[in-house]
């Protein structure tokens, strides 16, 4: 079961740096911000429209930006799969492991402030009325913290059953056949 445990661990840390990639992309394009601005881009019914900046910002990163929506969808759809993982990782630890459940809570954490960044599930909640900076700034201290806290388990697990090249072809694989059935 350690190696199935070790085996979950190296695909989050995969999954983490598809995270990082896309969340660095969408980065240089994202505007955090919660005063109210008028949308004026390219998608019609909505032009005129009183919103936030950061979600203007973000329907311009999908309809305006090349590339954006589909790496806005990677970023979601593995930001799910980290925290499931992160689930099943600390499952199989029996939630023994400290890291496993500080883990789960940061990966909890950085995907709640990931959706209130944005300011399109939280606005008009009590959680909205914080300004969405703080949203953007939290979700990039828990990301991290995540990472490192995925690094650091995953050299421990390393250090009591060394990685061997069949093992780290089969979690790329595994990886790989995961990315394809979503």
């Amino acid at each position: 079961m350690e190696r199935v445990r070790q085996l979950v661990g190296e695909m989050l840390i995969y999954c983490f740096v598809i995270v990082l990639l896309t969340g660095g992309f969408l980065a240089f394009f994202f505007t955090p911000g919660s005063q109210i601005v008028y949308y004026d881009g390219s998608y019609t019914p909505l032009q005129g429209v009183p919103m936030s900046a950061a979600y203007r910002s973000a329907l311009e990163i999908s309809f305006e930006v090349r590339g954006g929506l589909l790496m806005r969808q990677l970023h979601h759809t593995f930001s799910i799969l980290l925290v499931t993982g992160t689930v099943v990782w600390a499952l199989l630890g029996r939630f023994r492991y400290a890291f496993a459940v500080l883990g789960l809570g940061l990966g909890l954490l950085a995907v709640l402030s990931g959706y209130a960044a944005v300011d399109d599930l939280l606005s008009g909640t009590v959680l909205g009325r914080l300004p969405g900076i703080w949203w953007y700034g939290l979700h990039l201290l828990t990301a991290l913290g995540l990472g490192a806290v995925l690094v650091i388990s995953s050299r421990r697990e390393a250090a009591r059953h060394p990685r061997t090249l069949r093992f780290v072809a089969l979690s790329l694989g595994l990886t790989v056949m995961v990315i394809f059935f979503l």
